[in-house]
C-alpha cells in the first residue's frame, strides 16, 4: 500500500498531447469543434492555435491521480480551465501534472481519502485553476 502524508510532494507526470490524439478524443467524445483540429479556425477566433479539449486535458490528470493512488476511487476532481494547451502541427504539447498530499483521513474498514492538490502546467504555464482531487484508497491498495 502507498503511505500518504500531509505535505508530500508526488512524482510529476509528464504527457505529450498531439494532434492525433485530439482527433481520437474528438472521436471517442464527440466534441468535433474545430478549435480542436483546424488551426486556421482557432486562430480566427482569437486563439494562439489549435488546443486540446479541456476534458482530455482533465482525463490525462485523472491518469496521473490513478497512478498516484494504485486505482484508488477518484470521488471529487475538478478544476477551473484558466488557459489552453496549445498543441502545435509538428510534435506535440507537453503537460505536467503535480501533486501535493493536502489531507489524509481514515474510515473504518482501513481505507484511506486522500485530498490532492494539483498543478498542471504546459509550456510554463498554469492551465488549470484550483485543481484538486479526491481519492478513497482501499486499505491492502
Amino acid at each position: 500500500m502507498t503511505a500518504f502524508e500531509t505535505g508530500q510532494v508526488l512524482d510529476a507526470h509528464t504527457f505529450t498531447v498531439t494532434r492525433e490524439d485530439l482527433v481520437r478524443y474528438a472521436h471517442a467524445s464527440g466534441d468535433h469543434n474545430p478549435i480542436h483540429q483546424d488551426e486556421e479556425v482557432a486562430r480566427s477566433v482569437g486563439l494562439p492555435g489549435v488546443i486540446a479539449h479541456g476534458m482530455y486535458t482533465m482525463a490525462l490528470v485523472a491518469r496521473a491521480v490513478r497512478e498516484w493512488t494504485d486505482g484508488g476511487e477518484v470521488r471529487e476532481i475538478g478544476c477551473k480551465f484558466t488557459n489552453p494547451v496549445v498543441v502545435p502541427a509538428e510534435g506535440g504539447a507537453e503537460l505536467r501534472v503535480l501533486g501535493t498530499v493536502k489531507g489524509v483521513s481514515h474510515e473504518d474498514d482501513g481505507a484511506h481519502v486522500v485530498t490532492l492538490g494539483l498543478e498542471v502546467t504546459s509550456g510554463g504555464s498554469k492551465v488549470l485553476g484550483m485543481p484538486r482531487a479526491v481519492v478513497r484508497v482501499a486499505p491492502g491498495a
